[in-house]
């Protein structure tokens, strides 16, 4: 006796893909963003605001910032 456990399941549905596949996807993400002019209206939004540095991961080798 088999038993089909799919319908017993909730699986909801999702345009995700299961799989990321970036190397094919990444020049048409990168593609977009230029058409959007993304990094340019990044740069617009943050004109003028004080700026954000993150120093990341203490102990540094050559001593304190």
């Amino acid at each position: 006796m088999s038993v089909d456990y799919k319908d017993t399941v909730f699986l909801p549905k999702s345009e995700f893909p299961m799989r990321a596949g970036l190397p094919k996807r990444e020049p048409e993400i990168l593609a977009r963003w230029q058409e959007m002019r993304l990094f340019d209206r990044l740069r617009e939004t943050a004109r003028g605001h004080e700026k954000f540095i993150l120093h990341d991961g203490p102990p540094y080798a050559n001593g304190h910032l």
